[in-house]
C-alpha cells in the first residue's frame, strides 16, 4: 500500500509541472507579441482590421433613383431654387453698423483674438443668418407670383371656418377638468385663511390674558402699597380710558341730542309728574272756569247745556272713517 501512494505521488507532480510549463509558455508568447506592438492594454486577443472598400456605382444610384421617383406637379412639391432677395438698406446699415461695433471691441481689449471684419466669426454669423433671411424672402416672393399665375389663392377668406383639432366634448372635459382645479385651489386657499384666522385668533386670545394678568398683578401691587401705607390715593382704581378722537366724540354728541329731542334726555322719571314746591306755587297756567252757558258750543240750546260724550265705539268709528278720508 504504501508503494502505491508513491507511485500516485510522482504521477501527480508530474502532471503538475508540465501544466505550468505550458502557463508559463503562453505568458512569454503574449509578452514577447506586447512588446512588439501587436497587443494592446486589456486586449488578450488581436483582431487584424479590415479595409472597406468604397465603392461609386453611379449606375446602380440612377437605377434606384428611378425606382423611387415620382413625378410630381409643382403645386404638390413647391420647392424653389432662386437667388437671395435684394438686401434691405436698413439691414445693410445695421450690417455697418455692427462691423464698426465690433471693430472698437477688438481694439479696445487686446485679450480678445484679433480677426479681419471677413474673418471674424460673430460677424460671419450675422451675416450667414441675413442670408438666410434673404433667402427665404426670395422664395416666397416667387412662390406667391407662381401661385398667383396658376390661380391658386393665397390667403383664407375672411368667411374661412376651420375646423377645431380637439372636439368639443374633449374642451368640455378640459374646462371642467379647470373648473374642479379651480374650486381646489380655492378650497385650499379659504382652508389656509381659516387656519391663519385661528393661528391669528388665538395668539391674539393669549395676548389678551397676559395683559389682563399683567393688570391685576399690577392692581394688587398697588393695593398691597396702600394698605402698607406707602400710598396714600387711591387713584389706580379710576379707569384710565384712552381719549377719543374728537370728531368721533363730536358725532355721538349730535346723534345724542337727536335722540334727546325726540325721545326725552333720559334722566329720572318716576315720580316726575308728581307736585312740588315750585309746581304748587305756579299759577301761571291757571284758568278761571266760565259760567255757565257763556262759552257754549250749542248757544240755541237752554241752560248752555253741554253736548254729551259719544260712546267708546263710537269715537274709534270715528276716527277710522277720518283715516280713510
Amino acid at each position: 500500500m504504501k508503494v502505491k501512494k508513491v507511485v500516485l505521488h510522482t504521477e501527480e507532480a508530474q502532471a503538475s509541472s508540465e501544466s505550468d510549463s505550458e502557463y508559463n509558455s503562453s505568458d512569454e508568447e503574449l509578452q514577447e507579441a506586447y512588446a512588439k506592438g501587436l497587443l494592446k492594454p486589456g486586449l488578450n486577443v488581436v483582431i487584424e482590421k479590415q479595409k472597406r472598400e468604397h465603392k461609386n456605382s453611379v449606375n446602380l444610384m440612377k437605377n434606384k433613383l428611378e425606382k423611387f421617383k415620382l413625378e410630381l406637379p409643382w403645386i404638390e412639391r413647391l420647392d424653389m431654387v432662386n437667388a437671395p432677395a435684394p438686401l434691405a438698406p436698413e439691414l445693410a446699415l445695421q450690417m455697418q453698423e455692427q462691423e464698426v461695433r465690433r471693430s472698437k471691441q477688438l481694439q479696445g481689449n487686446k485679450k480678445l483674438p484679433q480677426y479681419e471684419p471677413t474673418e471674424d466669426p460673430v460677424l460671419n454669423d450675422f451675416r450667414r443668418e441675413t442670408m438666410f433671411h434673404r433667402q427665404a424672402q426670395g422664395a416666397v416672393m416667387d412662390a406667391i407670383a407662381r401661385l398667383k399665375k396658376l390661380g391658386i389663392p393665397t390667403t383664407r377668406p375672411d368667411d374661412y371656418f376651420a375646423e377645431m383639432a380637439k372636439s368639443d366634448t374633449h374642451m368640455q372635459k378640459v374646462r371642467q377638468n379647470l373648473m374642479r382645479q379651480q374650486i381646489i385651489a380655492q378650497r385650499s386657499e379659504k382652508v389656509r385663511q381659516l387656519r391663519q384666522q385661528r393661528k391669528v385668533g388665538k395668539q391674539m386670545q393669549i395676548e389678551a390674558t397676559l395683559k389682563k394678568h399683567a393688570e391685576k398683578r399690577k392692581l394688587l401691587e398697588e393695593v398691597k402699597k396702600y394698605r402698607k401705607g406707602v400710598r396714600k390715593d387711591l387713584d389706580f382704581l379710576d379707569d384710565k380710558k384712552k381719549p377719543q378722537d374728537k370728531a368721533v366724540n363730536q358725532k355721538v354728541a349730535a346723534k345724542r341730542k337727536m335722540r334727546d329731542a325726540k325721545y326725552g334726555f333720559g334722566g329720572k322719571k318716576r315720580g316726575s309728574k308728581k307736585n312740588t314746591r315750585a309746581s304748587s306755587a305756579d299759577v301761571s297756567e291757571y284758568r278761571r272756569p266760565s259760567k255757565p252757558g257763556k262759552d257754549s258750543k250749542n248757544k240755541g240750546e237752554k241752560g248752555g247745556k253741554p253736548k254729551q260724550r259719544l260712546g267708546k265705539s263710537r269715537r274709534t268709528q270715528m276716527k277710522a272713517k277720518n283715516k280713510r278720508q
